[in-house]
Parts: C-alpha cells; sequence; structure tokens
C-alpha cells in the first residue's frame, strides 16, 4: 500500500510551514505530499481567520525546492479555474518538478466559499457537467495524443484549435485523480478519464461498496479497474500516552474535543500497531493508497512516526 500524507492547506499552513512539511516527507521517506484546494477556512459562519496560500501556487514552488516528493491537490474544485487555465498550472508544476504531480479535480462544494470570492455555485448537476467538461478539455486537449488541434464545444467552454505546448513530461499525463461516494456518474466518469478513484471519510462498507461500483464501471467501459484510495482524518502515535498528547493537541487546534480511545469510525487512528492493522484491513478492501489527513500540520514528529514506522510497515 502507498501512503501519501495529506494536508488542509485553508488552516493557516504558512510557506514556511510547506517547505518544513516537505522538507520531513522527504527526509523520513513519505512518497507524496497532497494539499486541498480552498482559499479560506471552511467555518460556514465564520469569521475566516485562517488563511491560505493558493495550492497550484504552493506546489509549484515546492516542486522547485525537492527532489523526489510527489505533490498533488486533493482537490481542485473546477468551478475556481478555466480548465485551460488549469491546464497550463499543472503542466508548468509537472515540468518544474520534472514530472512529480498529481491532480485531483472535483466539482467544489462550499457555498460560503465561493460566494466569498466570486465563484459562480451552480446546482449540483450542474457542477457536474462543469466537471464532464472540464475532464474532457484536460484530458483530451492539454494532455492528449491524438493528431491535429483539439476542438471542444459544450455549455460551459469552448476550446478551438487547441495545440497546448509543451505537453507534460509525465506521459501519458499526470495522474488524474477523481472522488466522492462512487455515484452512477461519478463512476462512469472515473471510469472515462481518471487514473485512480478516492473516496473520503469512509467506513470499511462503505469503501468496500465504493469500490465495487467502480469496478464495474470500468469493466462496463471496457477498461481494467483503476486503483481505489481513502482519505481520512488521521491520529497516530508510539503509545497510548502519546496518544492522548495528541488527541489533546487536536482537540485545541480543531475546537472539537477528541476521544482517542473512540475518535470515529472512520478514522485511522490508534497507536503504530493499531494504524498498521487498519491500514492492512484497508488493503484487503482494496485500496491501493491511503491519504493521510494530518490536521495538526506543524506536528513534524508524527510526520516522523509515519515515514519510520508506518509506510515502510505497510509497503
Amino acid at each position: 500500500m502507498r501512503v501519501a500524507l495529506m494536508i488542509e492547506g485553508q488552516e493557516d499552513v504558512t510557506w514556511e510551514d510547506w517547505v518544513a512539511l516537505a522538507e520531513a516527507c522527504e527526509t523520513f521517506g513519505i512518497e507524496a505530499l497532497f494539499r486541498s484546494d480552498h482559499y479560506h477556512d471552511l467555518s460556514d459562519d465564520g469569521p475566516h481567520e485562517r488563511g491560505a496560500l493558493d495550492a497550484w501556487g504552493t506546489i509549484t514552488a515546492l516542486a522547485a525546492r525537492t527532489t523526489t516528493l510527489r505533490l498533488g491537490t486533493m482537490v481542485s474544485p473546477a468551478s475556481f479555474r478555466h480548465p485551460s487555465v488549469l491546464g497550463k498550472l499543472v503542466t508548468t508544476a509537472d515540468h518544474v518538478s520534472g514530472g512529480r504531480v498529481e491532480v485531483g479535480l472535483g466539482t467544489g462544494w462550499s457555498e460560503v466559499e465561493h460566494a466569498a470570492y466570486g465563484f459562480p455555485f451552480l446546482s449540483m448537476g450542474e457542477r457536474m457537467d462543469v466537471l464532464a467538461e472540464q475532464l474532457a478539455i484536460l484530458h483530451d486537449g492539454h494532455w492528449g495524443e491524438g493528431e491535429g488541434p483539439f476542438t471542444f464545444e459544450g455549455e460551459h467552454y469552448a476550446v478551438r484549435d487547441l495545440e497546448a505546448r509543451p505537453r507534460p513530461v509525465q506521459r501519458p499525463h499526470p495522474p488524474l485523480i477523481l472522488g466522492g461516494a462512487a455515484g452512477p456518474r461519478a463512476a462512469r466518469l472515473a471510469a472515462r478519464y481518471a487514473d485512480e478513484y478516492n473516496t473520503v471519510d469512509a467506513t470499511p462498507q462503505q469503501i468496500g461498496e465504493r469500490a465495487a461500483r467502480i469496478a464495474a464501471a470500468c469493466t462496463a467501459a471496457a477498461r481494467e479497474p483503476i486503483p481505489f484510495s481513502v482519505m481520512a482524518t488521521t491520529l497516530v502515535a508510539a503509545d497510548e500516552a502519546g496518544l492522548r498528547r495528541r488527541a489533546a493537541a487536536l482537540a485545541e487546534w480543531t475546537g472539537a474535543p477528541v476521544d482517542p480511545a473512540a475518535p470515529g469510525p472512520t478514522w485511522i487512528a490508534g497507536t503504530t500497531a493499531q494504524v498498521v492493522a487498519r491500514l492492512r484491513a484497508h488493503e484487503e478492501l482494496g485500496v491501493s493508497r491511503v491519504f493521510l489527513q494530518h490536521l495538526v500540520h506543524r506536528d513534524l514528529e508524527t510526520v516522523e512516526l509515519i515515514g519510520r514506522e508506518i509506510v515502510p510497515a505497510v509497503a
């Protein structure tokens, strides 16, 4: 199983924090650092006091400072950027990194955030339409290997005689991740375009069901099943005393109580041995990669523990 570190970038993660996290990941053997793509913290009623640096600006800058670390978004809302802007950003980051970026793409979901920054917030069906058009333009236009220029006419976007240059370093293109609850339309889009499908905060039963739906959609599209991954809030320490300390730190950061003995049915939490056992159980359900959501992002000791103890135990 592959392990990536997932950071909520809208939680006041400074540039200095990003550099420290990237250096820790490379030092301690975590292969990938992913971040959310939000413009402010996600409290519905404000005030929005925790800031966010732009996701693709951060990734491109980190790409120039790292040598082996893979970098990506989980996920970029299709509503934030025109697909040609996103395509050029991803291709640029791919060149800067020498082929180490991945892109998660979704519909966007925070109405408050969209209103604050002036992004249209459409109905769920319309947002899925936007996502589908963006996928076609990115996958087949900016990254496609077809001969001649690419033209697309949709309800939301149109590109004409597109010949995007340069192409990304990675071939056939940077890995594209879609995700959600594996509903019928999402599963069809994943089977058509995605290199990986991710689900968030899912119980073991939900993981099994969603993985099966993605595999079935791939089969219907005459394609081999794509890798299935899980993102989950993570709380881990070497022993019970350390777990209690980290639970207290997490509760202080989030403002919500955290019971280290029973943090939640979808969390990946416990001592190192318990977390390894949980990941092995996920692997038996068909999970090939896990994104460990590390909320207290300045706690680099947890990053070291994940890299030194958990990554090799499940590799």
